[in-house]
């Protein structure tokens, strides 16, 4: 991994941590236990979403988002909480409106740096 992609992946994972602190302060049915805990939960949920999509193929990845990756997506936050409990929590609710929100701003906002 050379210093430019090390430094794309580092970004990727503080922005989309932000972004799961500001989904985490504006939606209910989920509370991130501050920075860390979104950059924690930002490393999981990339983490799961990565073995998902390696399982299920790439139909689910955020870049052909349907019904499935938009349940996919939600579970996958769901999940997450029971790796890292004290750092997340969140609803069935709150995944799935947590899904809505993180999809709509990767239509917007691509997280992948080109």
């Amino acid at each position: 991994m050379n210093n430019k992609s090390l430094l794309g992946t580092i970004i990727r994972f503080v922005v989309s941590a932000v972004v799961l602190l500001l989904v985490g302060w504006f939606l209910p049915g989920i509370r991130v236990a501050g920075f860390t805990g979104a950059l924690a939960g930002a490393i999981v949920i990339a983490i799961l979403g990565y073995i998902a999509e390696t399982l299920l193929g790439k139909n689910i990845s955020p870049r052909s988002r349907g019904i499935v990756g938009f349940v996919t997506a939600a579970i996958v936050i769901y999940l997450a909480q029971f790796i890292i409990p004290n750092m997340l929590s969140v609803s069935l609710l709150g995944a799935l409106l947590a899904a809505l929100v993180i999809g709509l701003i990767d239509a917007f906002v691509p997280t992948e740096l080109r």
